[in-house]
């Protein structure tokens, strides 16, 4: 059957990083015995909860539910949300921007997946584009989301030690290049998997490269400005017209939602927007209208500097001290965790490759992701693409430390100490 399936959906059907990180998922929500440190859920923060709920039930008092269930939205998403967006960024960080810079789209893996295919694969004027990642690893589903095979150009970066525990990847630009068959570079910030935040500094020499070359800079600001803003370190986010700006409200505890929000040039808006009216007609409007209050009172900017953002920094510190207990005597390095809600570690004498340290760990109840699918054609060659474990810290403390007490039981194992 698979023979007679077309050459553009078999680039989905395989063993994805993306596949493996939602069929865990699927695990989690059937079998309550595993104890989840490897999906990208957010938690449920009481307090964030609490306004979702107050937020429907205002929806529902006031009609607005019946017409938000029953009428399609336009493709670019809903007019008063794109307005309340616009006026904040104008508001907040000084963008100069208006109504048609913005559009919505069915969650950021769908913003992800229009933009890359925008720029990469056969173009009209007959080159084969590529999208260029400055820096791996970088977020599970980039190298899954290209229709075209070898659409996607991935950059090793300079390791850096801090210390015997903690050490930082960062943009190799001595080597970078940027060949006229590159249609859009991509960067995370912060980073899924590493907890990375790439500097001002970095930031700005992207962008002049982006500028220079005259392609896009694709920012993925999922975890970051303006919002949740789970950064524990303070950067600036830039504006360039030439860069595109991917948002997201899953992390504000509305995953299920599927809100993603983009903000670029007219002509790219446009065409997200015809392909969004193609392959979905319109956009979900439930994320929009239930945070259209937050972000035209700018709460949004509370919440996530006073709500979200300690929440999580409360669950780095403890995890943090639990590895101290629990990897106190093996050489597990730990990427210094600037931002997200993720621990990379990095187990540079493991004998065995990161997918089967997973499988084991797996085996004992314990759900992390394997390095290896952050660094999509990176040659297995290069050692540390395959000695590295993504964990999350977004569920509760003891189930934190439950869970790594038998991942570094089986690190031992494998170590053999």
């Amino acid at each position: 059957m698979k023979d007679s399936y077309s050459k553009f959906s078999s680039r989905f059907l395989g063993e994805t990083g993306t596949k493996l990180l939602m069929d865990d998922l699927g695990e989690v929500s059937t079998n309550p015995r595993y104890i989840n440190l490897g999906g990208g859920n957010p938690a449920l923060i009481p307090e964030m909860t609490r306004l979702f709920r107050e937020s429907i039930l205002e929806l529902v008092d006031s009609g607005e539910f019946d017409k938000l269930i029953s009428t399609y939205e336009s493709p670019q998403g809903n007019d008063l949300f794109i307005r309340s967006v616009q006026e904040f960024l104008a508001d907040t960080l000084g963008w100069d921007v208006n109504e048609s810079n913005i559009v919505v789209t069915n969650g950021s893996q769908s913003s992800f997946f229009t933009l890359f295919n925008l720029f990469a694969g056969l173009c009209v004027d007959g080159v084969n584009r590529s999208i260029l990642l400055p820096m791996t690893p970088e977020y599970i589903s980039y190298g899954d989301l290209l229709a075209g095979e070898d659409s996607l150009v991935c950059h090793l970066p300079t390791i850096n030690d801090i210390d015997d525990t903690f050490f930082k990847y960062s943009i190799n630009f001595e080597d970078l290049r940027i060949s006229s068959e590159i249609g859009a570079m991509c960067v995370s910030r912060p980073s899924n998997p590493s907890g990375n935040v790439i500097t001002d500094c970095e930031m700005s020499k992207l962008i002049e490269l982006a500028e220079n070359h005259e392609i896009p800079l694709i920012i993925d600001s999922a975890y970051g400005q303006p919002f949740p803003e789970i950064l524990f370190k303070d950067v600036s986010l830039p504006f360039s017209k030439g860069a595109i700006y991917c948002f997201s409200l899953s992390k504000l505890g509305l995953a299920g939602l599927r809100t993603g929000i983009v903000v670029a040039e007219k002509p790219i808006i446009d065409a997200i927007k015809s392909i969004n009216a193609v392959t979905s007609l319109s956009v979900n409007a439930v994320g929009s209208l239930l945070t259209l209050k937050l972000i035209t009172s700018r709460t949004i900017t509370t919440l996530s500097r006073d709500v979200v953002k300690p929440f999580y920094q409360a669950h780095l510190a403890a995890t943090l001290e639990l590895c101290g207990q629990y990897f106190r005597d093996l050489d597990v390095r730990i990427h210094r965790p600037d931002g997200a809600f993720f621990l990379w570690l990095w187990i540079p004498d493991l004998p065995i490759t990161s997918g089967e340290l997973y499988q084991r760990i797996k085996a004992r109840g314990v759900l992390v992701i394997p390095g290896n699918y952050f660094f999509p054609g990176v040659s297995d060659s290069w050692e540390h693409k395959n000695q590295c474990l993504r964990l999350s810290y977004a569920q509760d403390v003891e189930s934190i430390e439950r869970g790594l007490k038998i991942i570094s039981q089986e690190i031992r194992a494998v170590l053999r100490r």
